[in-house]
C-alpha cells in the first residue's frame, strides 16, 4: 500500500525537514504552504529529483473550506492520505499579554488549533477502518512552550500548543477503534526561521547555552521523531507526546 503523507506548513523549517526525511523513507508527500509557492516548489523538485513523489498544495489551514479543498487536491494528485503531520503554525509575534492584539490572538488560534482540527477531521474520513479506510497515523507538532509558559514573549502561542497536547491525548484515545494512531512531537529550541524571527533575532543565541545539552536543536532531529511516530516501529504508541528539547 502506498504511504501518502500530508505535511502542513511543509515548505520550510521543521516541515521541510519532515518532507525530506519522509520521502527518503518511501512516502509520497504533499507539501502544504500558505504563501511561499517558490519554496514549496523547490522542495517538491528536490524530492522528485531523488526519485520520490511529491506535490505542492496551497491552503490557509485556518480556513476550513481551504482545508477541505486541499485534501481533495491531494486525493487527485497522490491519493487519499494515510498519514498527516499537523506542523503548520504561527507564533503571533513576541508580546506581553497586556499588549496582545486581538487579531493576532485569533490568527494564532485559527491556524494552530482550529487548523489542526480541520486537517484531522479530513484525514480521519480517509483513514478510518470503520468507513473502509486503511487506518493511519497523525502527528501533531506542539511545543516546549506549553510547560515553560513563554512569559513575556508568547503566552498566547504556548496556550495554543497546550490545546494541541489535549487534542493529541483525546484524539489518540478516540481513534483507536478507527485504526488511527495520534501522537505529538514537542520541540524545544530549534534552529528555524520561526525562531530567528525579526522581532527577536538574538533569541537562539541568548537561550541556547541554557539548554542542558548545550545547544539548540536542528529541524532534522525533530523530523526523526516525527517519522518514527508515523512508522510501524511505533505501532503501540498513541496519545503520547515525544519531547525533543535537549532536556530544556
Amino acid at each position: 500500500m502506498s504511504k501518502i503523507l500530508l505535511v502542513t506548513g511543509g515548505s520550510r523549517g521543521i516541515g521541510a525537514a519532515i518532507v525530506r526525511l519522509a520521502a527518503e523513507n518511501g512516502y509520497a508527500v504533499a507539501v502544504n504552504y500558505n504563501a511561499n509557492a517558490a519554496k514549496a516548489g523547490a522542495l517538491v523538485a528536490h524530492v522528485e529529483a531523488a526519485g520520490g513523489r511529491a506535490m505542492a498544495v496551497q491552503a490557509d489551514v485556518g480556513d476550513e473550506a481551504a482545508v477541505d479543498a486541499m485534501f481533495s487536491a491531494v486525493d487527485e494528485g497522490l491519493g487519499p492520505v494515510t498519514s498527516l503531520v499537523n506542523n503548520g503554525g504561527v507564533t503571533g509575534g513576541k508580546t506581553r499579554v497586556v499588549d496582545l492584539d486581538g487579531d493576532a490572538l485569533r490568527r494564532v488560534m485559527a491556524v494552530n488549533v482550529m487548523g489542526s482540527f480541520y486537517c484531522a477531521k479530513q484525514a480521519i474520513k480517509r483513514m478510518s477502518t470503520q468507513t473502509g479506510g486503511p487506518g493511519g497515523a497523525i502527528v501533531n507538532l506542539t511545543s516546549a512552550a506549553v510547560h515553560l509558559g513563554a512569559p513575556g514573549e508568547r503566552v498566547h502561542y504556548a496556550a495554543s500548543k497546550g490545546a494541541i497536547d489535549a487534542m493529541t491525548l483525546g484524539l489518540g484515545r478516540e481513534l483507536g477503534v478507527d485504526g488511527i494512531r495520534v501522537n505529538a512531537v514537542r520541540p524545544g529550541l530549534i534552529d528555524t526561521d520561526m525562531n530567528r524571527a525579526a522581532n527577536d533575532p538574538d533569541r537562539l543565541a541568548r537561550l541556547g547555552p541554557g539548554v542542558p545539552i548545550g545547544r539548540v536543536g536542528t529541524a532534522r532531529e525533530v523530523a526523526e521523531a516525527v517519522i518514527w511516530l508515523l512508522s510501524d516501529a511505533a505501532s503501540y504508541v498513541t496519545g503520547s507526546v515525544v519531547t525533543v528539547s535537549g532536556g530544556r
